[in-house]
């Protein structure tokens, strides 16, 4: 089960909720006693904790739960207290002065990364064995392969773990149990500049600054906008050399 909000039902529910009063209970005492209970409460589970990241993801985790609860109820019994247009004016300038929240924290945390990263990488540029090439992509030899080096119009398999320099891993061939394949051209900068220098068989740890992998935006929760990654890579094949 999996019954993402959308950002409109969000913005639905925060409508309803918006000025209403705390109720000061807490309804945790319903008894489950059927499957349509059951099945209820957790319907109800899922909306909460898809509810809850996308008020944290929105900067409006602050917000009073009871009066948000609150409002719901009474739009579902049609029984609002506050009307729709008084609502619709109350939530969109507090949504965006937490929008204006949100994106100034977003912008500190990636001009730290920034920061952070060129740090690092001008420090482990100096370590033996680590190569700087000219467009600041920096890679150790853990292992020369004597197979062919793939060229940019190829698809590649390859074992991979991908981390960030704090050290957790965002995505591993391992942990999927089995080898990747990938064209070269569906992949960031980085990753393609450091397996072409690969010849088949080697193991390279390759460290990927922010401009050559997902940028200013990152991708997703799992990789910080700004952000400089290390894959240790093995490139096992070159699926279309002939």
């Amino acid at each position: 089960m999996n019954l993402k909000l959308s950002l409109f039902t969000v913005l639905a529910v925060l409508l309803s909720a918006c000025g209403n009063q705390a109720t000061g209970q807490k309804e945790h005492t319903v008894e489950l006693k059927s499957t349509r209970d059951s099945v209820s409460y957790g319907i109800g589970s899922d909306v909460g904790h898809n509810l809850q990241m996308n008020l944290k993801q929105s900067g409006l985790d602050s917000l009073n739960m009871d009066a948000l609860f609150s409002g719901m109820r009474d739009a579902m019994d049609s029984t609002e207290r506050i009307s729709t247009d008084k609502v619709k004016a109350i939530v969109q300038a507090y949504m965006m002065e937490a929008q204006k929240t949100v994106m100034a924290k977003q912008q500190a945390e990636a001009d730290a990364s920034l920061a952070a990263g060129k740090a690092f990488l001008a420090e482990n540029g100096k370590k033996p064995g680590v190569t700087t090439t000219a467009s600041g992509l920096q890679y150790e030899v853990l292992q020369m392969g004597k197979g062919p080096k793939p060229v940019a119009t190829d698809s590649v398999t390859v074992n991979y773990k991908g981390t960030l320099l704090n050290g957790k891993e965002f995505d591993s061939s391992y942990k999927h149990g089995q080898p990747a394949t990938f064209s070269l051209q569906d992949v960031v900068p980085g990753w393609a500049e450091a397996v072409e220098l690969m010849p088949v068989g080697s193991r390279f740890k390759v460290y990927i600054p922010s401009e050559l992998g997902w940028g200013e935006r990152g991708a997703g929760q799992d990789i910080p906008g700004n952000n400089v990654v290390v894959f240790e890579l093995e490139l096992l094949s070159i699926p279309t050399n002939k």
